[in-house]
């Protein structure tokens, strides 16, 4: 059957990307909306016009249960561009450095102990306390969507070592909410969710790293992908309104005035942008309202430039005690096997940033600073030689007490017109994964229609 139906996808970030790439793969006609100048949303390369050099906007890491992410990246033919160390660094203030594995003996020692100064009964607590979490996980009490994850926690039994050097930084990873107000439910989807995928392939989640740039991993591919199929690509096209029609989708509406004709549209905006999108839905408002309630969280990304190297151990580094300030180092040499000739290239990466969004960039660049020459001695007479502070005061939806159940699902009550986006409803939280998950699900949908209807047979 050829389906002449015209499919119109709204959003150029990954679940825009994903959405327009399989239905591509399946032989569908595809135009592909996006506001911007440029595709990727919230994971794409910028480019430091002084050095002539384009880092990211952003450091990335991709677990290896990121099913539908894996199927994105091979469809585009970029799978082979993320590495897995099976191993990380815990580092504490004076230098102190522990590895931290993720695979096989090692991760279960990191689960245990990871924390040089756990004593023997520590090890022991944080055991029975990380098995009555995976137990809860799977099998989770009435009230966890009403607890904190740090309640939740301290409810388990988690004793101080444990949390300090794993599972509030991991929580912090996972939500970028700090634990005091992160859902415990999300932490806890999240981890039933790894504990699932580790049974169904038979090994543990390990996390993992792009060793490229975020516009090869994700965007040239999908561009090569769309010259060979047709796809249409407009950018600079803002769309205002989806049109429905005796409950089918009849077209897009754009800024400019122009209708883009659609028998059935994917969305795939944040929930940041989606107002006025879904005005003709009958359900918009419980969907305005859900997305409102999500809210947004900040994240501070910080690409620095030093005239040293800063003696790290991996090549991602978790600063035990700087959240706020620094969750995360991720040292690009050892990355992408870079060279030095613009300086030692570090990626900063600050999760749940409510105090440094606000602040000018030359005080971020200089309070962390302050805290890297606390971890790392070689960076005690390091210079910053430059630095490019990319605050995103809308990196994400918010993850907080109150959120669970908001999340709508893919489907709406317009069959022609479905949903994507890392803040729909899905498996994970705010991961690459989520948008890859949700675009998989709405694509289904679409490609599940009813073949339309031929003028002969009408």
């Amino acid at each position: 059957m050829n389906d002449q139906r015209r499919y119109v996808v709204i959003g150029g970030g990954l679940a825009g990307l994903a959405s327009a790439v399989w239905l591509a793969e399946a032989g569908r006609q595809v135009t592909l909306l996006e506001r911007r100048g440029r595709l990727g949303g919230r994971t794409h390369a910028l480019e430091v016009a002084q050095l002539h050099d384009v880092p990211d906007n952003g450091q990335h890491v991709i677990a290896s249960g990121y099913d539908h992410l894996f199927r994105y990246l091979t469809s585009i033919g970029t799978r082979e561009h993320v590495t897995f160390p099976h191993s990380g660094v815990l580092r504490w203030p004076g230098g102190r450095a522990t590895t931290m594995g993720t695979k096989g003996f090692q991760a279960l020692r990191s689960l245990l102990g990871a924390h040089p100064d756990a004593s023997a009964a520590d090890r022991a607590r944080a055991a029975l306390a990380t098995v009555r979490m995976g137990w809860q996980c799977l099998n989770q009490p009435a009230d966890l969507a009403d607890l904190t994850t740090d309640q939740w926690f301290r409810r388990l039994g988690m004793p101080p070592t444990a949390r300090e050097a794993l599972w509030d930084w991991l929580a912090l990873g996972i939500a970028a909410e700090p634990v005091r107000q992160e859902s415990a439910k999300v932490f806890a989807d999240v981890l039933a969710t790894g504990i699932r995928l580790g049974v169904k392939h038979r090994r543990a989640v390990s996390i993992g790293y792009p060793t490229t740039d975020l516009d090869t991993l994700f965007v040239t591919g999908a561009q090569r992908l769309f010259e060979r199929t047709g796809v249409q690509v407009r950018h600079r096209a803002v769309a205002r309104r989806i049109l429905v029609r005796d409950g089918a989708v009849t077209g897009v509406l754009l800024a400019d005035g122009e209708t883009v004709p659609a028998d059935a549209v994917v969305c795939a905006v944040p929930n940041s942008t989606l107002g006025g999108l879904l005005d003709e839905l009958p359900e918009h408002d419980e969907i305005y309202s859900a997305a409102d309630k999500l809210g947004f969280t900040p994240i501070v990304s910080t690409n620095l430039y030093l005239d040293r190297p800063l003696g790290t151990e991996g090549a991602m580094e978790a600063l035990i005690g700087g959240a706020g300030v620094i969750d995360q180092v991720f040292d690009r040499q050892r990355m992408h096997g870079r060279d030095t000739e613009h300086g030692w290239l570090y990626c900063l990466t600050t999760s749940g940033a409510y105090a440094q969004i606000h602040k000018p960039s030359h005080e971020v660049v200089d309070e962390q600073m302050a805290l890297l020459r606390r971890y790392y001695p070689a960076a005690a007479d390091a210079k910053v030689l430059h630095a490019q502070v990319v605050p995103m005061p809308r990196a994400t939806f918010s993850q907080v007490v109150g959120t669970d159940g908001l999340r709508p699902a893919q489907r709406t009550s317009v069959p022609t017109l479905v949903l994507a986006g890392d803040w729909t409803r899905t498996d994970w939280s705010a991961t690459m994964e989520s948008a890859a998950q949700s675009a998989a699900r709405a694509v289904e949908l679409l490609l599940a229609l009813p073949a339309p209807r031929t003028a002969a047979a009408r």
